[in-house]
C-alpha cells in the first residue's frame, strides 16, 4: 500500500526531482516508510513506499525491468501463483515482491494481465522504447487513480493534492460537481471537483502516447454480469459461498507485517474475523469504536463477536475528540465529502495502526448481497409502482401530494416520499433513494446565477445511466449493478482509503475479492433479498459459523450522533461555514432561516447542513483559487 505520482510534460518545464519530492511529501502518509523519484527527459514518477511485502530495500518503487519502469499502489493477493507461473515461462526473479510479478507479467502480456490479477491496485508503466504510459485501476475502485490533462501536459497521482502542487495546475472548480456532491455525498466518477482532473474508472485502464497528445480514452477490461443465473441449490450455493469467502480471506492474511481486522459486531466483520480466526495461529487483533450515545454504539455486538472467537480486542470512544480533530480528518479528503461516517473510520484505522500495518474489513457485502435497507423500501415502491395505474399518478397523486405539503410530520414526509416515487421511473426513483439533499430544498437554496451556470444540469445522470445500462434483467440487480459502480466506490472505498491511509494502515477486504462479488451477481435477487430478509443466502452460509444473535440482529450501520455533533460540540464550526459559506451557490439569508430553525429544534435538514459543513471545510482548504 502506497502513494503514487508522476507526470509528462511537454508544455511546461519543471526542477524534476524537486517538484516529484514535493508530490511525494503531500501523500507522505500514504507510504512514510521510503519515497524514491526516477525521471528521464520530460517524465518524472515518485513512490511513497508503506512496507508491507519484502521489507527490504528490494522492494523499493519505481521499479526497473529493461525499458519499464512501474509505480504502483497496492496488493496483488495471487502474486505467488503468478510468480510461479512466470518462472515456468523462464522469467527470473530479484526480489519477493508483487511489484515484481507485475511488472514482469505486463511485460509478457500487456493489458491483457489485468484479468489474471486478483487484488487492489492503482498503477503506471513507463515503456521508454514506445514512449507509452500504461495506467490501470483495479476492478471496483479500491485503490484511487486521478489524473490532470490539459495541452500537452499529463499528470497522474493517489490523491488530488499532489496534483494541484504542481504550479501550472488551476483550481478550477466545476460547478456541475458541486451539485453532484450536495446531492450524493461525494462526486461521481470521472469527474472531480476540478475542472481538468478526472478520476480514473474501476475496471477500466488506459494509454498515454506522449508523442502522439489526443484524447484520454478510458478502456473498461471488466464488468459484473447479472444476467447468467445460477440454478445450484440453497444449500449448494451456501457451501460454496461460504468456502469462497474463506478462501478470499486467507489470501489477504499473507503479510509481512502485523495484521489485524476491523470489528462492528455486524455480520460481515464478524464473518471476516471468524474466517481469520479459523486459519490463525494466534489470537487475532481486533479494533473497534464506540459513542457514549447507545443508540450509535456498536460495542457491545463487537464485544460478543470477540468473545465468540478469542480475539485480542481493543475499543476506542469517541467522545470530545471530534470537534478538535474535525479539520483535521476531512482535510484528507482533497474533494468535498460528507458520508458522516468517515469520522469513526478514521478513529478506528488511528486504533488499529497503533497494534497492526494492516486490517481486514467487512467492505461490500451489503452492495453485493443487498444488506442495506433502502434496498427494501427501493423494492416495495417499486412493486407499487407497477400495480398504480398510470392514469391515477397523472390524475390523483399530485393533488395528494400538494395537500401534504402543506404537513410537517415525520408520517407526512414518507407519504410524500413514496408518492413521489410511485410517479417516477425506477431509475429515477432509485436516484431519490440514493441521494441525500432534497430536492426541494436544493431549488429553494440555490441561486438562479447557479442554476444558469450549469445549465440546469441533473445529478440524476450518473445513478440513470448505470441502472438503464446494467447487464440484468430486474430492478433489484440493477440497483445492485448501480450501487457497485457508484456509491461503492464514490462513497465506501473513498472513505476507508482516505481514512485508513490517513493513519499510514493498509485495509484489505475479503468480501471485495472480484471472485465473490461475481458469484453474487449470480445469484437470482431472491437469494439476496427475500421479502424483507437482507443478505439472506449471505446469512444462510455463516449460520455455523457466527452466533445467532450477530446473525439476526438489526443491522445499523456506520452511523453517528450526527444532530448532537452540529448541536454541540461542531455549532460553531457550523455557524461558520453558514456565515462565510462561498458566495453565489445559495442564498445566504435561507441558508441562515435552516440554521436558525436547526437551532430551535427543527432537525429536518440535519444532513444537508452537514454537508454544508463539510463543503465549507472543504473549500476552505483546497477550493481557493491559486
Amino acid at each position: 500500500m502506497c502513494g503514487i505520482a508522476g507526470y509528462f510534460l511537454q508544455d511546461h518545464k519543471l526542477e524534476t526531482v524537486t517538484q516529484l519530492q514535493e508530490m511525494g511529501a503531500k501523500i507522505l502518509h500514504r507510504g512514510p516508510d521510503a519515497c524514491a523519484t526516477w525521471s528521464d527527459e520530460n517524465i518524472g514518477l515518485v513512490h511513497q513506499r508503506l512496507s508491507i511485502i519484502d521489507l527490504s530495500k528490494a522492494g523499493t518503487q519505481p521499479m526497473t525491468i529493461g525499458h519499464y519502469t512501474i509505480v504502483f499502489n497496492g496488493e496483488i493477493y495471487n502474486y505467488q501463483a503468478l510468480k510461479k507461473e512466470l518462472i515456468s515461462n523462464g522469467v527470473s526473479f530479484t526480489t519477493k515482491t508483487d511489484t515484481e510479478v507485475l511488472l514482469n507479467l505486463f511485460i509478457k502480456e500487456g493489458e491483457y494481465c489485468l484479468s489474471k490479477l486478483n487484488g487492489m491496485f492503482a498503477f503506471s508503466i513507463w515503456n521508454s522504447k514506445t514512449r507509452k504510459l500504461f495506467c490501470a485501476r483495479d476492478r471496483l475502485g479500491k485503490k484511487p487513480f486521478y489524473f490532470y490533462k490539459f495541452g500537452r501536459d499529463f499528470a497522474f497521482s493517489s490523491e488530488i493534492k499532489s496534483l494541484i502542487e504542481l504550479p501550472f495546475i488551476k483550481r478550477s472548480i466545476d460547478k456541475s460537481s458541486v451539485k453532484d456532491y450536495f446531492f450524493y455525498q461525494y462526486v461521481p466518477e470521472p469527474k472531480t471537483i476540478f475542472n481538468n482532473i478526472y478520476k480514473l474508472k474501476p475496471g477500466h485502464f488506459f494509454e498515454v502516447d506522449v508523442d502522439h497528445y489526443g484524447e484520454i480514452i478510458q478502456k473498461k477490461y471488466w464488468d459484473l454480469n447479472f444476467t447468467q443465473k445460477t440454478s445450484r441449490t440453497e444449500t449448494q450455493v451456501s457451501e460454496e459461498l461460504y468456502h469462497l469467502i474463506e478462501d478470499a480471506t486467507k489470501l489477504r492474511m499473507v503479510s509481512d507485517v502485523p495484521l489485524g481486522a476491523f470489528l462492528s459486531g455486524g455480520i460481515d466483520s464478524s464473518a471476516v474475523v471468524g474466517m481469520m480466526a479459523e486459519n490463525s495461529t494466534k489470537p487475532v487483533k481486533t479494533c473497534a469504536i464506540g459513542f457514549n450515545d447507545k443508540k450509535y454504539d456498536e460495542v457491545e455486538h463487537a464485544e460478543t463477536v470477540a468473545k465468540h472467537f478469542a480475539t485480542e480486542h481493543y475499543e476506542l470512544t469517541v467522545k470530545d475528540n471530534v470537534p478538535s480533530q474535525f479539520q483535521k480528518i476531512a482535510n484528507y479528503f482533497d474533494e468535498p465529502f460528507c458520508d458522516p461516517s468517515f469520522i469513526p473510520t478514521y478513529f478506528v484505522a488511528k486504533l488499529a495502526r497503533e497494534k497492526v500495518t494492516v486490517a481486514l474489513a467487512g467492505d461490500g457485502g451489503d452492495e453485493s448481497f443487498a444488506g442495506y435497507s433502502k434496498y427494501t423500501v427501493d423494492m416495495r415502491e417499486n412493486q407499487l409502482r407497477a400495480l398504480t395505474p398510470d392514469l391515477a399518478k397523472t390524475l390523483c397523486i399530485p393533488p395528494i401530494q400538494k395537500i401534504l405539503r402543506k404537513y410537517s410530520s415525520r408520517p407526512a414526509q414518507k407519504a410524500r416520499s413514496l408518492l413521489n416515487s410511485i410517479t417516477k421511473d425506477p431509475n429515477q426513483a432509485f436516484f431519490t433513494t440514493n441521494t441525500f439533499f432534497s430536492s426541494d430544498l436544493w431549488n429553494w437554496l440555490s441561486t438562479n446565477e447557479f442554476e444558469r451556470s450549469i445549465s440546469g444540469y441533473c445529478p440524476s445522470v450518473h445513478t440513470c445511466s448505470y441502472y438503464n445500462d446494467a447487464p440484468a434483467d430486474n430492478h433489484l440487480d440493477k440497483v445492485l449493478y448501480t450501487d457497485i459502480k457508484t456509491y461503492l466506490p464514490g462513497d465506501i472505498l473513498t472513505k476507508v482509503d482516505r481514512m485508513t491511509m490517513a493513519n499510514s494502515l493498509e485495509a484489505r477486504a475479503p468480501l471485495l475479492d472480484y471472485r465473490v462479488v461475481e458469484y453474487a451477481a449470480s445469484l437470482p435477487p431472491e437469494y439476496k433479498l427475500n421479502g424483507t430478509n437482507k443478505k439472506y443466502i449471505l446469512k444462510k452460509s455463516l449460520t455455523k459459523k457466527l452466533p445467532k444473535d450477530i446473525l439476526n440482529r438489526k443491522k445499523m450501520g456506520f452511523s453517528v450522533p450526527l444532530e448532537s455533533w452540529l448541536r454541540n460540540q461542531l455549532n460553531p464550526a457550523l455557524s461558520e461555514a453558514i456565515e462565510f459559506f462561498p458566495e453565489g451557490i445559495f442564498c445566504k439569508e435561507k441558508l441562515k432561516r435552516i440554521f436558525s430553525d436547526f437551532n430551535n429544534g427543527n432537525t429536518k435538514h440535519t444532513h444537508e447542513l452537514w454537508s454544508i459543513l463539510c463543503f465549507y471545510s472543504w473549500y476552505s482548504k483546497y477550493g481557493g483559487a491559486e
